[in-house]
């Protein structure tokens, strides 16, 4: 997949169209703020106390074993604004082999 190098696009911090530079990102996992170990802290904490369902503060269902593996990783784009210099980056990674800047 070949990307150009500079693309034009909406600033959130200017709040206008322009032009921006692409980086490329590593994946990085983002972890979340209920894991197992969380969730028996809040319980210890008194939390989701008492029967029946406790919302967010209940047990998670189990994961389904996943079969086969991935043939590519996902890539992440951080665009650089060349008028305030703030960068954002995309919110959903785009799954491809090879990722090419032109």
């Amino acid at each position: 997949m070949k990307i150009p190098k500079t693309i034009k696009r909406f600033c959130p911090s200017c709040r206008k169209h322009t032009t921006q530079k692409v980086a490329q990102l590593k994946t990085g996992t983002k972890r979340g703020s209920l894991k197992r170990g969380s969730i028996q802290r809040a319980m210890k904490r008194g939390r989701g106390v008492g029967t029946g369902n406790k919302g967010r503060w209940g047990s998670k269902p189990t994961k389904p074993k996943m079969t086969g593996a991935k043939t590519s990783k996902k890539t992440y784009f951080k665009y650089t604004c060349s008028v305030c210099s703030k960068s954002s980056m995309t919110s959903a990674g785009i799954r491809t082999k090879k990722l090419e800047i032109v």
